[in-house]
């Protein structure tokens, strides 16, 4: 995988871990999550109108990626709803690199070296050990912690084709993101109401930020989707956990353990091997 590629996931992979610590500490999540997407779609739409529209053979593939995505923001911020950074992270974003490297395997006919699957498997297991007490993973939101890893893995595939047909990544990115933020406000109100949504609250400002993070750093993956293989690129940014677990410790008041560390360690290993 090219170095620049690397740096530029591994960047990502910063910028997803800081928005999801910011969706973390909220006080209602999905209120700020869709808080979230209304910045994406507003900053996506303004974007699109520049930009020559994709190929028109990857437009089903943004349209399935934008359900898929609002899939995930439900599952994400249900699984925050009773378990902690530290646990429902790992478990959701470690499942995820194997998933999509077999998804990759069977959709878009990619093979993978040796070396690449061990780094993976590496960087896999670490994420998801972050996640044990003891032993034990005793973990109340498991379900929708795992249920996340698979939207993750269902998304990862269907963006990194999509954008490999669209023949614009970026134009790609914008349209996926603009359905996307569109359809997570409607998914609220039906949920809920109008009028809880456009209320100004505590937190309105970093929510809005969040999501100009969040679409930052997904267009990057996307980029990078494009020239290099999909699981490995799904490896390296989850290494975002790495940064979630620092993020945890010193802002959220989450324990920082020697087997996290180790864990840690073995991400690491795993990031060296597929680099």
């Amino acid at each position: 995988m090219p170095i620049p590629i690397i740096f530029l996931v591994l960047f990502a992979a910063l910028l997803h871990a800081s928005w999801n610590a910011l969706l973390r500490s909220g006080a209602d999540r999905l209120w700020s999550m869709t808080v979230m997407c209304i910045a994406i779609a507003i900053t996506s739409v303004v974007a699109a109108a520049f930009m020559v529209p994709p190929a028109i053979e990857s437009w089903g593939y943004a349209v399935l990626s934008a359900l898929l995505h609002v899939g995930y923001n439900l599952f994400l911020v249900r699984s925050y709803r009773v378990g902690d950074l530290g646990q429902v992270y790992p478990i959701s974003r470690g499942s995820s690199p194997v998933l999509v490297t077999l998804g990759a395997a069977v959709f878009a006919g990619e093979s993978i070296t040796s070396g690449e699957l061990l780094g993976i498997a590496l960087v896999s297991g670490g994420i998801i050990s972050l996640a044990f007490r003891g032993r034990s993973l005793s973990v109340p939101s498991l379900p929708y912690a795992l249920g996340t890893g698979g939207f993750i893995a269902a998304y990862s595939v269907v963006d990194g084709i999509g954008a490999r047909l669209s023949g614009a990544p970026l134009a790609y990115t914008v349209w996926m993101c603009a359905l996307w933020g569109v359809l997570m406000p409607v998914v609220y109100i039906g949920l809920r109401d109008t009028r809880s949504l456009f209320c100004v609250r505590p937190g309105t400002v970093t929510a809005l930020v969040g999501g100009l993070v969040s679409l930052l750093a997904y267009g990057m993956v996307i980029y990078a989707m494009t020239e290099a293989p999909l699981g490995a690129v799904s490896a390296l940014r989850e290494t975002s956990v790495l940064f979630a677990v620092l993020i945890g410790y010193v802002f959220l008041g989450e324990t920082l353990t020697a087997r996290r560390i180790l864990a840690c360690a073995v991400i690491a290993s795993g990031t060296l091997i597929i680099g």
